[in-house]
């Protein structure tokens, strides 16, 4: 009897989801293996029902990494939230025959592999291979989870459109993305497109009113009429909404929370939100705007794969099959630099949250410094008394009645960095091309 590989996706679509499952298809088969996938995450498994799998040949896999979505289907159920659930998933994983597990997810379902690896002590050993289109799993720096480059390039298109729309229509938009509590996503998109300006939780401290939210982008308009430009596009990341102050949330109908614990903020108008806030803010300063909202976000998680993500989820895919196989247990699979690097699952989690540590944008990169440096948003300089009176023409009002209004900002923004700080390297004239 052919030994049994299982895969299992939770958490939330991402581009590659099907690369991971094809490639590790592929791999335990010709190293004599069985594979079957596990439908639905662990909706199904946790309660003891195993009539929810299905048998994953090389012919089911072969073309598959190519297509956006899940072939196995996936959900955000935990089974680690109480003792029987966890127990009826690892007895049930036995009664499979599932001697080695590739659980696929972000964060959360990271989290489930790690306790689940913990309890079952090898039976079955149990890897996992991380994927989140916000990017905000603790790698290594430099290592992007699979899904975000594709979700990026789907999002800049729809940005880019936005744009031209912005610029014909005279009107701003406020682009709302996922990202839950990190913005590599919006200000990825952001920076690419050419958007106008990009706001990331990072950059605010918690908790945060939202009147900081609506000022900083309310003064990226005013700045922008001042140089002639009636329209723009913000793209935001949803997560600033985790860190708003309980009265401004107060209001806000629908706040349901997932089975992480995680805001569900798909059913939160965050753009609706700004854009009424905005447009109030505006005619209390005498100026007329439109503003339109878009949330992108569904339209990202299971796009087809861009060449990017198809080549590294069936890195990925290889490279967890192989190392289960061959004995691997409780690691999360990594690329670096080219090469295959087993984490310790343990080495992933907050000992004083016991959740998946978060990778925030680092405010002190030159990634971040240059995507700063090209927004149109109100900055220390806009408050000398020579570049003032621009300003405060917008309003029909004195300069300091702009000082008064908008100054607070000042305090959210990152020092500049110069560009010895940001470690530019030129080469000696000599070895110039």
């Amino acid at each position: 009897m052919r030994p049994r590989l299982g895969i299992v996706v939770g958490g939330g679509p991402a581009p590659g989801i099907n690369g991971v499952i094809a490639a590790a298809t592929i791999r335990a088969h010709l190293s004599g293996y069985e594979v079957i996938g596990i439908q639905d995450g662990y909706e199904w498994i946790m309660t003891g029902d195993t009539s929810h799998i299905l048998p994953l040949t090389i012919p089911d896999a072969s073309r598959m990494h190519a297509r956006g979505g899940s072939y196995l289907g996936i959900s955000r159920a935990n089974p680690t939230k109480t003792p029987e659930t966890l127990r009826k998933t690892l007895d049930a994983f036995r009664h499979l025959r599932i001697e080695k597990l590739i659980s696929i997810g972000g964060d959360g379902t990271g989290a489930v592999a790690q306790k689940l690896s913990e309890v079952a002590n090898g039976s079955p050993r149990i890897v996992h291979v991380p994927k989140t289109i916000d990017n905000d799993i603790d790698l290594p720096p430099d290592v992007v989870t699979f899904g975000f480059q594709s979700a990026r390039h789907v999002g800049v298109s729809v940005v880019q459109n936005l744009m031209a729309d912005a610029k014909t229509t005279g009107r701003w938009y406020v682009v709302v993305t996922m990202g839950r509590q990190a913005g590599h996503l919006a200000l990825g998109i952001g920076k690419a497109a050419g958007a106008t300006l990009s706001l990331i939780p990072e950059e605010f401290p918690k908790p945060l009113d939202l009147k900081t939210i609506v000022d900083t982008l309310a003064g990226a308009i005013i700045k922008r009429i001042s140089l002639g430009r009636m329209y723009g596009v913000c793209v935001v990341a949803e997560g600033l909404v985790e860190r708003l102050v309980e009265r401004d949330l107060a209001g806000v109908p629908g706040v349901l929370r997932d089975e992480f614990g995680h805001i569900r903020f798909s059913e939160i108008d965050f753009g609706g939100i700004l854009k009424r806030a905005t447009e109030v803010r505006l005619a209390e300063l005498g100026i007329t705007m439109t503003v339109s909202t878009k949330n992108i976000g569904y339209e990202l998680r299971c796009a087809d794969p861009i060449p990017f993500d198809m080549e590294y989820t069936r890195d990925l895919g290889y490279c967890a099959a192989r190392y289960v196989i061959e004995g691997g247990d409780k690691a999360l699979i990594c690329i670096q630099h080219g090469h295959f690097k087993a984490i310790p699952l343990k080495d992933m989690i907050d000992p004083l949250t016991g959740r998946s540590r978060v990778r925030l944008v680092d405010l002190t990169s030159t990634w971040y410094r240059i995507a700063r440096s090209y927004m149109v948003r109100l900055q220390p300089e806009d408050f000398h008394e020579e570049n003032l009176p621009a300003l405060a023409r917008v309003l029909d009002s004195v300069p300091q009645r702009f000082r008064d209004e908008f100054a607070y900002l000042l305090d959210h923004m990152p020092i500049e960095a110069s560009l010895e700080e940001m470690t530019l390297t030129v080469p000696p004239p000599g070895l110039l091309p």
